[in-house]
This record gives C-alpha cells, structure tokens and sequence, in this order.
C-alpha cells in the first residue's frame, strides 16, 4: 500500500509540473484570435501579459499558503483558476460571431482578465509540484525539484503536439481555439484535482514556518554546495554575506545594477516567447504550396513554441551542474573566510554575460539576417537557451550576494525587473507593428518588429556590459 502511494504522489507531481505551462503556448492562438475575433496587436500583447505578469506579483502569497497549509490546497486552487480561467476563454471565442469587422472592446477585457486567471493558476500549479517534490523526497532534494523544474519546461512542448495534432481546423488550417480552451479546462480540473487528494499525503508540519525554511536552506545546499570532488582547502579571506533588510537592499548599488540586466534580458526574452506566433505571421514562406499565411504561421508556431520549450528544459538541466562544476559556491568559515569544495575556474556572472551576448546576436541577425520564417528558428533557440541560463543561475549568485536566509524574498524582489521589463518590451513591440501596419489586421514585414530586435540588441549590450561590471566587483567570490 505504501507503494502505492508513493507512486500516486510521484504521478501528481509529475502531471502537476506537466501541465502547469498552458499560458506559454498563447503563440498557437493568437493568429486564430486575430482571424476571429480581429483583435489588434497592442489587444493580443495585453491578453498575453495579463497571463505572463500575472505569475510574479503572487508568487510571496502563494509560498505563504504552502507554508501553511502544503501543496495540495494549491492544487485544488490552481483546479479552479485554470477551469474558470480556460473555460471561460473557450466560451468566449465560441459565443463571438465570426463575421466581425472590428473586435469586440467588451469581449477583449473579458479575454484579458480569464487569462489572468490562468496566469494565477500557472503559479499555483507549479509550486504545488515543485514543493511537493521536495517536501516528499527530502534526501533527494536536487533530483526531486530537477526533475520538477525539468516537466515544467516541457509543458508547452506537451501541450503544443496535443494542440497540433487533435485541434487544428481542417479548414482553416488554424488553431481551434474554443475546443482546444475547453480541452484544456477539463484536463486542468481533472489533473490538479487529482493532485489535491495525492498531494494530502504530504503533511504539513505545525511550525510550517520554521520547518519551511530549513527546507529552504537545505534545498539550496543541495543544489549548491553538494562537493563532488575533494575540497580547495585553501581559505581566502572576506566576509559573509550580509542579510540586508529591503530598505538596505534597494541602496545597494550592485542589486540595481543586476535588476538592470534582468530588466534587459528577460524582459525582451519574454516579449519573444509571447509575440514569435505575430512574429512569424509577418514573414513570407519559402514554401511554394498554396496554403493561406495564417494556416502556415500557425504551424510554423507550433515549431518555435516547441523549439523553445525544449531550448528551455536542456538549458536547465545541462547549464545547473556545470555551474557546480567549474563555479562552486563557496563556504564560509567561523574566522569569515571563504573556501571552495574544488576549484573555481570562472565567475557565475560569466553565464550572465554568455546569456547577454548569445540574445545579442539572435537579435541582430533577426534585424540584418532574417526574412522568411524559415529562419526563425535561431531566435527560438537562443531565446530558450539564453533565457533559461538566467533564472538557472540567478538564485546562487542572489544567495551569495546578500545570504540565504532571505533568498525567497530577494529573489521575489528581483523579479519584479521581468515585471518591468516584459511589458516595455512588449508593448514596444505591439506599437511599432501598429504602427507599420496597413490595416487593422496583423503587420506583414520585417519593419514590424526590426525596430523592435534594434532596441533589444542594444539592450543586450548594455546587459552584458553590467554583467562585466558585477564580475569585476564580485571577482574570486562567485
């Protein structure tokens, strides 16, 4: 019987992680969204950011609601925002005529806020498989929130072959949006339901708070400081990191400094993986078949999601433990010197800087090298990669810069720089293709977004001119 459960929560976990990325493969609807309900870019950037910005401004509460009452009252949570979410989308489209000649004002504020719904339930769903995980194999931390992290990455992949290969109109060649958001409701309330009676195994300790925090620490141990070879034994002298308060931490120049970048990186990274459906409907095909361009750009997007969701998961996985390997976090003495487990070859901010110069050139060859969809699928690929190294890498180097015992609220802090960052680029995008375009309908052309890849190559540069800066100031220390 024990083996039983044990298998059901392993299988709750996994289906958890699995399904919990539904709002990343908005690319697939958006041409269905601007041939049915003609609705303009800046109008399909805000259903999109709506879901995407949604994620950071909960992420404080819903590790409170774990704290104290565990992961499967998010799960039932993340049941009921993804069906009403989901569900309400899909009535939506179904009861919006398809003989509009201008979109529906009511309409898209209702679509903006049922995906803000299921936005709310990506946070939820992904934090009751990634705290489970680790609440359910304490001994195996890294494995266990790894292999987490690794299901959450490949959740638009899962969901994109489904969509592609049961609800794509015959037709039209498009997106069936209405049944796929049905779909997707029932299996969501089916999965995370699921997840709320196998997750209840896990039990939540009376001082969750206390408890919640050790497990925190002893996770990022795991993570971080498991030696795999015999120590460097040779102390260098310093000192331990500070625990500043907020008031602190936001007059520490270095903490703007690495706001800044991830303002830059992640915020234009996002904007891709939002808008490469748009993207791609603005380019021709090389393809000589006579097949309408939203029913090409369509399919095209269900490729770029793909390459992007798998980009994103093999990031992660390959780009964690070669950090360990060649930029091992150090370990404080009682004297304040700092030792490595083995030796550092490299600073952590030279994978920021990798990041930093990898989007710079997807970018600019989006502005000089790019003109069929044939091509895009480069930015796909270093967007997911670049992307992923960031968020890999980012908890160590906030962990050693400012110490462990706040790392969950330092790195919330931090990622209110994607907040920032996602909807300047975003909507930069979005008004420029406006504004090149010739009608209400989606731009066609490389001038609706070649401004757009202009500002964010710059960006990267300034990006990896800061990551050159904090490498300097933290050098021999991360």
């Amino acid at each position: 019987m024990y083996a039983v459960h044990r298998l059901q929560l392993c299988l709750s976990i996994a289906l958890n992680a699995l399904c919990a990325g539904g709002i990343f493969i908005f690319p697939l609807l958006s041409p269905a969204l601007a041939a049915h309900s003609k609705l303009s870019q800046p109008q399909l950037t805000t259903i999109v950011l709506a879901g995407m910005m949604s994620q950071y401004t909960v992420a404080a509460l819903v590790g409170s609601v774990i704290d104290r009452h565990g992961p499967s009252l998010c799960s039932l949570i993340a049941a009921t925002l993804f069906s009403c979410g989901f569900g309400a989308f899909a009535f939506e489209i179904y009861i919006t005529p398809d003989n509009l000649s201008h979109p529906s004002q009511t309409s898209f504020y209702r679509l903006v806020f049922f995906f803000l719904l299921a936005g709310l339930g990506t946070v939820f769903g992904y934090f009751s498989s990634l705290f489970a995980a680790s609440k359910a194999f304490p001994n195996h931390l890294g494995l266990a929130s790894g292999t987490s992290m690794a299901l959450f990455g490949l959740s638009p992949l899962f969901l994109t072959v489904v969509a592609t290969n049961f609800f794509m109109s015959a037709t039209t060649g498009l997106l069936n949006v209405s049944h796929f958001m049905s779909f997707l409701a029932l299996l969501m309330s089916l999965t995370y339901t699921l997840g709320y009676i196998n997750l209840r195994q896990i039990n939540v300790p009376a001082d969750a708070t206390s408890q919640l925090e050790t497990a925190s620490r002893s996770l990022d141990q795991a993570l971080e400081n498991t030696p795999l070879l015999v120590p460097d034994l040779s102390a260098v002298p310093g000192r331990q990191p500070s625990d500043p308060t907020v008031k602190q931490l936001l007059k520490v120049p270095d903490f703007w400094l690495l706001a800044i970048f991830c303002v830059f990186i992640l915020g234009a990274s996002e904007m891709v993986i939002s808008n490469i459906g748009t993207i791609l409907m603005s380019l021709p095909t090389s393809s000589t078949e006579s097949t309408p361009l939203q029913s090409i750009a369509s399919a095209s997007a269900a490729h770029q999601v793909k390459f992007i969701s798998i980009a994103n998961t093999f990031s992660r996985i390959a780009i964690g433990p070669l950090a360990d390997f060649v930029s091992p976090v150090a370990t404080y003495l009682p004297t304040g010197a700092h030792t490595f487990p083995r030796k550092h070859r490299i600073s952590r901010f030279a994978f920021l800087s990798g990041s930093a110069v990898l989007l710079f050139s997807t970018f600019i060859w989006m502005v000089i090298g790019v003109t069929t969809r044939e091509h895009v699928w480069a930015l796909s690929l270093g967007v997911g990669v670049g992307y992923s190294a960031v968020f890999t890498i980012l908890p160590s180097i906030i962990s050693f810069m400012w110490g462990m015992q706040n790392l969950g609220r330092n790195f919330g802090l931090m990622m209110y720089a994607p907040f920032t960052g996602t909807p300047l680029f975003s909507y930069l995008y979005a008004f420029i293709s406006v504004s090149n375009s010739q009608d209400e309908g989606i731009c066609e052309g490389r001038s609706c977004w070649q401004k757009t890849f202009g500002v964010a190559s710059a960006t990267s540069i300034v990006a990896l001119f800061i990551s050159f800066i904090l490498w300097r100031r933290w050098i021999g220390r991360i």
